[in-house]
């Protein structure tokens, strides 16, 4: 009997992942067309930067807040359902949005508390979204699956803005917020499908689990806090990735349009292609690891990428006008991509089934809970000594991160095919 040969689209031949992809690409979607709007409507009724902050951050403080709930809910009520619970409170307060933009200018009293509301449904969503990957796909279509499921994503971010921007400039932001309430419901509507083809049923919520291929032989503790204990891998996971948002932030949000405004003497078409080129890049990496689904050493792979998007970043202040700073960017975006995929595949496959949505959150919180954090270091760095010298600090904490980890025997064998005997 022949074996499958993987594919990128062999995911997409399970009915469950089906539905969430397009339900996932849908609502992202959506989500663009609110990020347009949004300031839009807030700054074109004279509400002004301080509203227009004061409303972001009202969003962005419960998202991280609501991160580690978010994984604790995943794995007690399983990730469909905080999913769908997340996204049917969020398809009404985008709803009342629009209705508030239809009726008249922004004012803070609106707009924060449903800011508010938004900012903890994707607190609680998010970790569900990364754990629920796993229980619609078997193991071999796992990789694949997170390349599409991240690839969609990025698509998303390519589309969803040029129609978020026709539909703000043709018939303004109220209508822009009712097709991101929009994309809520449809995600709603394929996470009802998703629920009845998930593979198992999800473990109670401290069951000890010891599914994992690459599992320890010994007991893992029962617990999030146990893991970081006693688990070198989550360690270092946890360590690259703190280590890499910590610059990614200040970089992509100040650094990088100082140095175009400056350095670069360039404008706003020349930074959008630099955003550009890093986009198509990373899609360009995700689709590839897509195709990569048996690596032998897949920890050594990703740590080299990661190493390789570390000197991507750190010389793009260096190699010299907009178009080559976009090739920097655009292999950053590349190896990123595809160390990204590789490691959330190996994470997924590591973590115990019944702890995966609160492992998730933690994963995430060292992620975006980090990003004030990363854009104020970039605000001062950049106020104080320029924009060319963040980069390679950015490059540099991920780097030595890097290289810390693989000076742990754990990371270099972590994921590790052994070798056939003859």
């Amino acid at each position: 009997m022949s074996e499958r040969r993987p594919t990128n689209f062999a995911p997409l031949v399970h009915r469950g992942f089906r539905l969430l992809v397009a339900g996932q690409l849908a609502s992202n979607v959506g989500d663009l067309f609110y990020a347009v709007a949004l300031p839009w409507y807030v700054l074109a009724t004279h509400g002004g930067a301080l509203l227009l902050g004061t409303v972001l951050a009202a969003y962005g403080v419960p998202r991280t807040v609501l991160l580690a709930v978010g994984g604790h809910a995943a794995d007690r009520f399983r990730p469909w359902n905080v999913m769908m619970v997340a996204d049917t409170v969020r398809a009404i307060a985008v709803a009342g949005l629009g209705a508030a933009a239809y009726a008249g200018p922004a004012h803070t009293y609106v707009l924060v508390p449903i800011a508010i509301v938004l900012g903890a449904g994707e607190g609680l969503f998010l970790p569900s979204s990364m754990a629920i990957v796993p229980t619609l796909l078997p193991g071999e279509d796992l990789q694949a699956g997170n390349a599409l499921a991240s690839g969609a994503a990025q698509l998303s971010t390519i589309a969803g803005p040029v129609l978020g921007g026709l539909v703000v400039a043709a018939v303004g932001p109220a209508s822009a917020f009712v097709v991101d309430a929009a994309s809520f419901v449809v995600s709603v509507v394929a996470l009802v499908g998703v629920r009845s083809s998930a593979r198992r049923p999800a473990p109670t919520l401290d069951a000890p689990s010891h599914e994992s291929a690459t599992a320890s032989a010994h007991e893992r503790p029962a617990s999030v806090l146990g893991l970081l204990r006693t688990e070198r891998i989550l360690q270092v996971m946890v360590l690259v990735t703190v280590a890499a948002n910590l610059g990614f932030g200040g970089m992509s949000e100040v650094a990088l349009p100082a140095l175009v405004h400056g350095p670069l003497h360039d404008g706003a078409s020349g930074y959008g292609l630099l955003i550009a080129a890093f986009g198509a890049g990373a899609l360009i990496g995700t689709v590839v690891a897509g195709r990569f689904t048996v690596i032998s050493s897949p920890s050594l792979v990703a740590s080299w990428c990661f190493l390789f998007s570390a000197v991507a970043v750190a010389v793009v202040p260096y190699v010299g006008g907009t178009a080559l700073v976009a090739v920097a960017l655009a292999i950053f975006g590349v190896m990123n991509g595809f160390a990204n995929v590789v490691t959330i595949t190996l994470f997924q496959r590591w973590a115990p089934p019944a702890m995966m949505g609160r492992l998730m959150g933690v994963m995430m919180l060292a992620s975006m809970g980090l990003f004030p954090a990363s854009v104020f270091v970039g605000g001062v760095v950049v106020a104080h000594v320029g924009a060319s010298i963040f980069f390679p600090l950015a490059g540099g904490a991920l780097g030595l991160a890097v290289l810390a980890a693989l000076t742990q025997r754990s990371w270099r064998e972590f994921g590790a095919t052994p070798a056939s005997a003859d």
